[in-house]
Protein backbone atom coordinates (compact mmCIF):
# COMPACT_ATOMS: atom_id res chain seq x y z
CA UNK A 1 0.00 0.00 0.00
CA UNK A 2 1.82 3.30 -1.11
CA UNK A 3 1.84 6.67 1.60
CA UNK A 4 0.07 8.66 -0.26
CA UNK A 5 -3.15 5.97 -0.45
CA UNK A 6 -2.49 5.40 3.35
CA UNK A 7 -3.06 8.80 4.06
CA UNK A 8 -6.40 8.91 1.64
CA UNK A 9 -7.64 6.63 3.63
CA UNK A 10 -6.63 8.41 7.19
CA UNK A 11 -8.27 11.97 5.82
CA UNK A 12 -11.16 9.68 4.73
CA UNK A 13 -11.96 8.16 8.26
CA UNK A 14 -11.13 11.06 9.92
CA UNK A 15 -14.02 13.28 7.84
CA UNK A 16 -16.60 10.26 8.42
CA UNK A 17 -16.09 10.68 12.17
CA UNK A 18 -16.70 14.57 11.83
CA UNK A 19 -19.63 13.57 9.60
CA UNK A 20 -20.78 11.07 12.49
CA UNK A 21 -20.33 13.83 15.21
CA UNK A 22 -22.24 16.58 13.24
CA UNK A 23 -24.86 14.15 12.97
CA UNK A 24 -25.39 13.45 16.83
CA UNK A 25 -25.58 16.90 17.09
CA UNK A 26 -28.96 17.23 14.74
CA UNK A 27 -29.95 14.64 16.36
CA UNK A 28 -29.65 16.06 20.20
CA UNK A 29 -31.18 19.17 18.40
CA UNK A 30 -34.31 17.31 16.85
CA UNK A 31 -34.79 15.09 19.43
CA UNK A 32 -34.71 18.07 22.43
CA UNK A 33 -36.61 20.70 20.95
CA UNK A 34 -39.38 18.86 19.86
CA UNK A 35 -40.78 17.63 23.19
CA UNK A 36 -40.07 20.15 24.93
CA UNK A 37 -41.61 22.78 22.94
CA UNK A 38 -44.91 20.48 23.30
CA UNK A 39 -44.37 21.14 26.80
CA UNK A 40 -44.34 24.67 26.84
CA UNK A 41 -46.55 25.04 24.45
CA UNK A 42 -49.18 22.50 26.59
CA UNK A 43 -48.34 25.07 29.39
CA UNK A 44 -49.27 27.79 27.62
CA UNK A 45 -52.97 25.96 27.19
CA UNK A 46 -52.33 25.55 23.48
CA UNK A 47 -54.57 22.73 21.54
CA UNK A 48 -52.77 19.71 21.15
CA UNK A 49 -54.02 19.98 17.07
CA UNK A 50 -52.36 23.75 17.20
CA UNK A 51 -49.14 22.16 19.02
CA UNK A 52 -48.74 20.04 16.25
CA UNK A 53 -49.16 22.07 13.50
CA UNK A 54 -45.98 24.54 15.37
CA UNK A 55 -44.20 21.24 15.64
CA UNK A 56 -44.56 20.57 11.85
CA UNK A 57 -42.81 23.96 11.26
CA UNK A 58 -39.59 22.63 11.90
CA UNK A 59 -40.36 19.92 8.79
CA UNK A 60 -41.98 22.32 6.30
CA UNK A 61 -38.70 24.41 6.54
CA UNK A 62 -37.23 21.05 6.15
CA UNK A 63 -38.82 20.52 3.00
CA UNK A 64 -38.64 23.64 1.35
CA UNK A 65 -34.69 23.10 1.89
CA UNK A 66 -34.55 19.58 0.20
CA UNK A 67 -36.15 21.17 -3.05
CA UNK A 68 -33.25 23.48 -3.76
CA UNK A 69 -30.70 21.40 -1.76
CA UNK A 70 -28.87 19.24 -4.73
CA UNK A 71 -28.45 22.58 -6.40
CA UNK A 72 -26.99 24.60 -3.25
CA UNK A 73 -24.36 21.68 -2.49
CA UNK A 74 -22.75 22.35 -5.95
CA UNK A 75 -22.34 25.87 -5.56
CA UNK A 76 -21.35 25.87 -1.88
CA UNK A 77 -19.70 22.47 -1.04
CA UNK A 78 -20.12 20.14 1.19
CA UNK A 79 -18.28 21.87 4.09
CA UNK A 80 -20.14 25.50 3.76
CA UNK A 81 -23.35 23.98 3.17
CA UNK A 82 -23.08 22.14 6.68
CA UNK A 83 -21.24 25.08 8.42
CA UNK A 84 -24.44 27.30 7.19
CA UNK A 85 -27.10 25.08 8.50
CA UNK A 86 -25.46 24.75 11.92
CA UNK A 87 -25.36 28.54 12.34
CA UNK A 88 -28.91 28.70 11.24
CA UNK A 89 -29.40 25.84 14.14
CA UNK A 90 -27.46 27.65 16.60
CA UNK A 91 -28.93 31.18 16.64
CA UNK A 92 -32.94 29.80 16.56
CA UNK A 93 -32.07 27.85 19.78
CA UNK A 94 -30.58 31.14 21.34
CA UNK A 95 -33.54 32.97 20.04
CA UNK A 96 -36.73 30.34 21.36
CA UNK A 97 -36.53 31.24 24.93
CA UNK A 98 -35.93 35.32 24.38
CA UNK A 99 -39.63 35.25 22.86
CA UNK A 100 -42.00 32.59 24.24
CA UNK A 101 -44.31 33.77 21.09
CA UNK A 102 -46.30 30.66 19.41
CA UNK A 103 -46.01 32.70 16.08
CA UNK A 104 -42.26 33.42 16.60
CA UNK A 105 -41.51 29.70 17.71
CA UNK A 106 -43.11 28.91 14.17
CA UNK A 107 -40.95 30.61 12.08
CA UNK A 108 -37.94 29.45 14.32
CA UNK A 109 -39.01 26.51 13.73
CA UNK A 110 -38.63 26.92 9.90
CA UNK A 111 -35.46 27.87 10.55
CA UNK A 112 -34.21 25.05 12.34
CA UNK A 113 -35.77 22.69 9.29
CA UNK A 114 -33.65 24.37 7.10
CA UNK A 115 -30.67 23.99 8.94
CA UNK A 116 -30.92 20.58 9.91
CA UNK A 117 -32.17 19.81 6.44
CA UNK A 118 -29.19 21.16 4.97
CA UNK A 119 -26.75 19.86 7.32
CA UNK A 120 -28.43 15.93 7.19
CA UNK A 121 -28.38 16.30 3.22
CA UNK A 122 -24.40 17.30 2.78
CA UNK A 123 -23.64 14.49 5.51
CA UNK A 124 -25.52 11.14 4.05
CA UNK A 125 -25.22 11.92 0.45
CA UNK A 126 -21.03 12.54 1.29
CA UNK A 127 -21.46 8.85 3.13
CA UNK A 128 -23.36 7.48 0.20
CA UNK A 129 -20.91 8.20 -1.99
CA UNK A 130 -17.72 7.00 -0.25
CA UNK A 131 -19.28 3.73 0.37
CA UNK A 132 -18.50 0.68 -1.06
CA UNK A 133 -21.78 -1.54 -2.22
CA UNK A 134 -20.37 -4.47 0.42
CA UNK A 135 -20.07 -2.22 3.18
CA UNK A 136 -23.15 -0.07 2.39
CA UNK A 137 -25.90 -1.57 5.14
CA UNK A 138 -23.13 -0.96 7.92
CA UNK A 139 -21.93 1.96 7.30
CA UNK A 140 -25.12 3.43 7.52
CA UNK A 141 -26.15 1.84 10.07
CA UNK A 142 -23.47 3.34 11.81
CA UNK A 143 -24.46 6.87 10.45
CA UNK A 144 -27.91 5.82 11.67
CA UNK A 145 -26.78 5.12 14.99
CA UNK A 146 -25.61 8.55 15.15
CA UNK A 147 -28.15 9.82 14.45
CA UNK A 148 -30.37 7.88 16.64
CA UNK A 149 -27.96 8.33 19.48
CA UNK A 150 -28.43 12.00 19.21
CA UNK A 151 -32.52 11.80 18.85
CA UNK A 152 -32.40 9.92 22.13
CA UNK A 153 -30.17 11.83 24.40
CA UNK A 154 -32.17 15.41 23.30
CA UNK A 155 -34.90 14.16 25.26
CA UNK A 156 -32.93 13.97 28.62
CA UNK A 157 -32.22 17.50 28.27
CA UNK A 158 -36.01 17.76 29.79
CA UNK A 159 -34.90 17.46 33.00
CA UNK A 160 -32.58 20.57 32.54
CA UNK A 161 -35.31 22.35 33.36
CA UNK A 162 -35.57 22.35 36.88
CA UNK A 163 -32.55 24.75 36.72
CA UNK A 164 -34.66 26.91 35.04
CA UNK A 165 -36.31 27.24 31.79
CA UNK A 166 -33.64 28.60 30.04
CA UNK A 167 -31.01 25.83 30.53
CA UNK A 168 -31.78 23.13 28.29
CA UNK A 169 -31.53 26.08 25.45
CA UNK A 170 -28.16 26.97 26.60
CA UNK A 171 -26.54 23.48 26.58
CA UNK A 172 -28.10 22.50 23.33
CA UNK A 173 -26.22 25.76 21.52
CA UNK A 174 -23.29 24.80 23.86
CA UNK A 175 -22.85 21.74 21.61
CA UNK A 176 -24.18 23.04 18.42
CA UNK A 177 -21.40 25.98 18.72
CA UNK A 178 -19.01 22.96 19.69
CA UNK A 179 -19.57 20.92 16.51
CA UNK A 180 -19.95 23.98 14.33
CA UNK A 181 -16.18 24.74 15.42
CA UNK A 182 -14.83 21.86 14.75
CA UNK A 183 -16.09 21.44 11.24
CA UNK A 184 -14.64 25.05 10.24
CA UNK A 185 -11.58 23.83 11.30
CA UNK A 186 -11.34 20.18 10.47
CA UNK A 187 -13.61 19.55 7.52
CA UNK A 188 -11.68 19.87 4.18
CA UNK A 189 -13.76 22.27 1.71
CA UNK A 190 -14.62 20.14 -0.79
CA UNK A 191 -16.60 20.83 -3.91
CA UNK A 192 -19.19 18.84 -5.20
CA UNK A 193 -18.74 18.62 -8.99
CA UNK A 194 -19.26 15.44 -9.34
CA UNK A 195 -23.28 16.02 -8.16
CA UNK A 196 -23.45 18.95 -10.79
CA UNK A 197 -22.18 17.80 -13.57
CA UNK A 198 -23.55 19.09 -16.99
CA UNK A 199 -24.76 15.46 -17.59
CA UNK A 200 -27.41 15.18 -15.20
CA UNK A 201 -29.61 12.26 -15.52
CA UNK A 202 -33.53 13.59 -17.62
CA UNK A 203 -35.70 13.26 -15.44
CA UNK A 204 -33.93 11.49 -12.61
CA UNK A 205 -36.62 12.03 -10.36
CA UNK A 206 -39.69 10.20 -12.05
CA UNK A 207 -36.57 7.69 -12.48
CA UNK A 208 -35.39 7.23 -9.42
CA UNK A 209 -39.40 6.64 -8.22
CA UNK A 210 -40.21 4.24 -10.68
CA UNK A 211 -36.96 2.00 -10.08
CA UNK A 212 -36.96 2.23 -6.36
CA UNK A 213 -40.10 3.19 -5.01
CA UNK A 214 -40.05 0.54 -2.16
CA UNK A 215 -37.10 1.77 -1.12
CA UNK A 216 -38.00 5.47 -0.50
CA UNK A 217 -41.06 4.80 1.39
CA UNK A 218 -39.04 4.46 4.60
CA UNK A 219 -38.20 7.55 4.30
CA UNK A 220 -41.38 8.83 4.34
CA UNK A 221 -42.21 6.34 7.60
CA UNK A 222 -39.45 7.41 9.41
CA UNK A 223 -40.04 10.92 9.39
CA UNK A 224 -43.79 10.72 10.11
CA UNK A 225 -42.86 7.80 13.54
CA UNK A 226 -40.07 10.67 14.66
CA UNK A 227 -41.83 13.90 14.50
CA UNK A 228 -45.33 12.14 15.93
CA UNK A 229 -44.00 10.17 18.79
CA UNK A 230 -41.73 12.93 19.99
CA UNK A 231 -44.26 15.73 19.09
CA UNK A 232 -47.19 14.14 20.31
CA UNK A 233 -46.11 11.75 23.14
CA UNK A 234 -45.66 14.30 25.57
CA UNK A 235 -49.51 15.52 25.03
CA UNK A 236 -50.32 11.76 25.21
CA UNK A 237 -48.54 11.13 27.77
CA UNK A 238 -49.60 14.20 30.29
CA UNK A 239 -53.65 13.45 29.03
CA UNK A 240 -53.30 9.75 30.11
CA UNK A 241 -51.33 9.97 33.18
CA UNK A 242 -48.01 10.12 32.99
CA UNK A 243 -45.63 12.77 34.30
CA UNK A 244 -43.35 14.38 33.04
CA UNK A 245 -40.20 13.19 34.94
CA UNK A 246 -42.05 9.59 33.25
CA UNK A 247 -42.36 11.40 29.74
CA UNK A 248 -38.43 12.36 29.81
CA UNK A 249 -37.38 9.03 30.80
CA UNK A 250 -39.77 6.95 28.14
CA UNK A 251 -39.02 8.83 25.41
CA UNK A 252 -35.62 7.99 24.52
CA UNK A 253 -36.14 4.46 24.55
CA UNK A 254 -37.46 4.55 21.12
CA UNK A 255 -34.05 5.69 20.34
CA UNK A 256 -32.35 2.93 21.97
CA UNK A 257 -33.96 0.61 20.68
CA UNK A 258 -32.82 1.39 17.06
CA UNK A 259 -29.48 1.89 18.75
CA UNK A 260 -29.05 -1.74 19.95
CA UNK A 261 -30.56 -2.86 16.72
CA UNK A 262 -29.44 -0.47 13.65
CA UNK A 263 -25.69 -1.96 13.32
CA UNK A 264 -26.90 -5.98 13.47
CA UNK A 265 -29.76 -5.15 10.97
CA UNK A 266 -27.68 -3.45 8.64
CA UNK A 267 -25.01 -6.64 8.42
CA UNK A 268 -28.29 -8.74 8.22
CA UNK A 269 -29.19 -6.49 5.27
CA UNK A 270 -25.97 -6.89 3.37
CA UNK A 271 -25.75 -10.72 3.82
CA UNK A 272 -29.92 -11.62 3.14
CA UNK A 273 -31.29 -8.79 1.75
CA UNK A 274 -32.50 -5.64 2.76
CA UNK A 275 -36.17 -5.77 1.07
CA UNK A 276 -36.31 -8.57 3.41
CA UNK A 277 -35.46 -7.43 6.62
CA UNK A 278 -37.44 -3.92 6.32
CA UNK A 279 -40.96 -6.07 5.65
CA UNK A 280 -40.05 -8.07 8.67
CA UNK A 281 -38.88 -5.09 10.73
CA UNK A 282 -41.94 -2.95 9.58
CA UNK A 283 -44.50 -5.48 10.28
CA UNK A 284 -43.10 -6.06 13.70
CA UNK A 285 -42.63 -2.45 15.01
CA UNK A 286 -46.00 -1.59 13.76
CA UNK A 287 -47.69 -4.24 15.69
CA UNK A 288 -45.59 -3.01 18.93
CA UNK A 289 -46.85 0.52 18.22
CA UNK A 290 -50.09 -0.52 17.84
CA UNK A 291 -49.97 -2.20 21.48
CA UNK A 292 -49.13 0.68 22.93
CA UNK A 293 -52.59 2.39 24.26
CA UNK A 294 -52.91 -1.21 25.69
CA UNK A 295 -50.25 -0.68 28.18
CA UNK A 296 -52.21 1.92 29.81
CA UNK A 297 -49.84 4.20 32.54
CA UNK A 298 -47.39 1.40 32.99
CA UNK A 299 -44.05 2.65 32.61
CA UNK A 300 -42.44 -0.96 32.17
CA UNK A 301 -45.38 -2.04 29.58
CA UNK A 302 -44.61 1.65 27.48
CA UNK A 303 -40.66 1.08 27.79
CA UNK A 304 -40.50 -2.78 26.50
CA UNK A 305 -43.51 -1.74 23.46
CA UNK A 306 -41.46 1.09 22.70
CA UNK A 307 -37.97 -0.35 22.78
CA UNK A 308 -39.18 -3.09 20.60
CA UNK A 309 -40.60 -0.72 18.22
CA UNK A 310 -37.26 1.86 18.08
CA UNK A 311 -35.02 -1.18 17.47
CA UNK A 312 -37.62 -2.89 14.64
CA UNK A 313 -37.70 0.71 12.51
CA UNK A 314 -34.76 2.97 14.38
CA UNK A 315 -33.03 1.44 10.99
CA UNK A 316 -35.69 2.36 8.68
CA UNK A 317 -34.01 5.42 7.40
CA UNK A 318 -30.36 4.03 6.56
CA UNK A 319 -32.22 0.51 5.70
CA UNK A 320 -33.78 2.24 2.81
CA UNK A 321 -31.28 4.78 1.48
CA UNK A 322 -29.23 1.74 1.45
CA UNK A 323 -32.04 -0.10 -0.87
CA UNK A 324 -32.29 2.36 -3.22
CA UNK A 325 -28.53 2.82 -3.48
CA UNK A 326 -28.78 -1.11 -4.29
CA UNK A 327 -31.27 -0.83 -6.98
CA UNK A 328 -30.28 2.70 -8.76
CA UNK A 329 -27.43 3.29 -11.13
CA UNK A 330 -25.03 5.85 -9.18
CA UNK A 331 -25.88 8.54 -11.44
CA UNK A 332 -29.55 8.89 -9.76
CA UNK A 333 -28.41 8.16 -5.87
CA UNK A 334 -28.22 12.56 -5.76
CA UNK A 335 -31.44 12.70 -6.88
CA UNK A 336 -32.52 9.91 -4.70
CA UNK A 337 -31.04 11.32 -1.75
CA UNK A 338 -33.41 14.69 -2.73
CA UNK A 339 -36.14 12.12 -2.97
CA UNK A 340 -35.80 10.45 0.56
CA UNK A 341 -35.58 13.58 2.09
CA UNK A 342 -38.86 15.21 0.50
CA UNK A 343 -39.96 11.77 1.60
CA UNK A 344 -38.78 12.07 5.26
CA UNK A 345 -40.37 16.13 5.60
CA UNK A 346 -43.36 15.05 3.79
CA UNK A 347 -43.75 12.20 7.07
CA UNK A 348 -42.11 14.44 9.49
CA UNK A 349 -45.04 17.17 8.45
CA UNK A 350 -47.69 15.22 8.56
CA UNK A 351 -46.95 13.14 11.85
CA UNK A 352 -47.27 15.75 14.79
CA UNK A 353 -50.74 16.95 12.90
CA UNK A 354 -52.03 13.72 12.10
CA UNK A 355 -51.76 12.68 15.71
CA UNK A 356 -52.47 15.79 16.84
CA UNK A 357 -56.18 15.92 15.28
CA UNK A 358 -56.66 12.63 16.30
CA UNK A 359 -56.32 13.62 20.15
CA UNK A 360 -57.91 16.55 19.65
CA UNK A 361 -61.07 14.92 18.91
CA UNK A 362 -60.53 12.41 21.68
CA UNK A 363 -58.80 9.53 20.79
CA UNK A 364 -55.38 9.73 22.51
CA UNK A 365 -54.53 6.01 21.47
CA UNK A 366 -54.85 6.65 17.30
CA UNK A 367 -51.84 8.60 17.42
CA UNK A 368 -50.20 4.82 17.98
CA UNK A 369 -52.85 2.99 15.75
CA UNK A 370 -52.39 5.56 12.67
CA UNK A 371 -48.77 4.84 13.07
CA UNK A 372 -48.59 1.37 13.35
CA UNK A 373 -50.72 0.60 10.91
CA UNK A 374 -48.53 2.61 8.35
CA UNK A 375 -45.85 0.04 8.96
CA UNK A 376 -47.92 -2.74 8.99
CA UNK A 377 -49.34 -1.78 5.54
CA UNK A 378 -45.43 -0.94 4.10
CA UNK A 379 -43.97 -4.53 5.50
CA UNK A 380 -47.00 -6.62 3.30
CA UNK A 381 -46.34 -3.80 0.39
CA UNK A 382 -43.56 -5.42 -0.18
CA UNK A 383 -44.88 -8.61 -1.64
CA UNK A 384 -45.98 -5.90 -5.06
CA UNK A 385 -42.39 -5.15 -5.34
CA UNK A 386 -39.69 -6.10 -8.03
CA UNK A 387 -36.80 -4.81 -9.16
CA UNK A 388 -36.47 -4.02 -12.44
CA UNK A 389 -33.37 -6.27 -14.16
CA UNK A 390 -32.03 -3.40 -15.84
CA UNK A 391 -31.26 -1.35 -12.89
CA UNK A 392 -27.76 -1.08 -12.30
CA UNK A 393 -25.82 -0.24 -8.37
CA UNK A 394 -22.91 0.62 -7.30
CA UNK A 395 -21.26 3.35 -6.24
CA UNK A 396 -18.09 5.04 -7.22
CA UNK A 397 -15.95 6.29 -4.22
CA UNK A 398 -15.87 10.26 -3.87
CA UNK A 399 -11.80 11.08 -4.85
Amino acid sequence: MSRSNSRKRSSSSLNYMILLTVIVAAGVSQGLLLPLLAIFLERMGVSSSMNGLNAAALYVGSFAMTLIAERTLGKLGFKKLASAGLMLVLVSVLLFPLVPNVTFWFVLRLLVGIGDSAVHYTAQLWVLMVTPEEKRGRNLSIYGMSYGLGFSLGPLGIPLLQLGDNAPFIVLAVLVLLVLVLVLVKLPDLRAEKLDAEDRPVKRFRRSYALAWYALIPALLYGYMESGINSNFPVYGLRVGLSEQQIAFLLPFIGVGGLILQLPLGMLSDRFGRKRILMITGSLGGLAFMLVPLAGTSTAAILALLLLAGGMIGSFFSLGLAYAADILPKALLPAANVVASFHFNAGSIAGPNIGGTLMQYGWNGGLFFALGLGFVLFGFLGFAFRKRPDSESGVSLYS
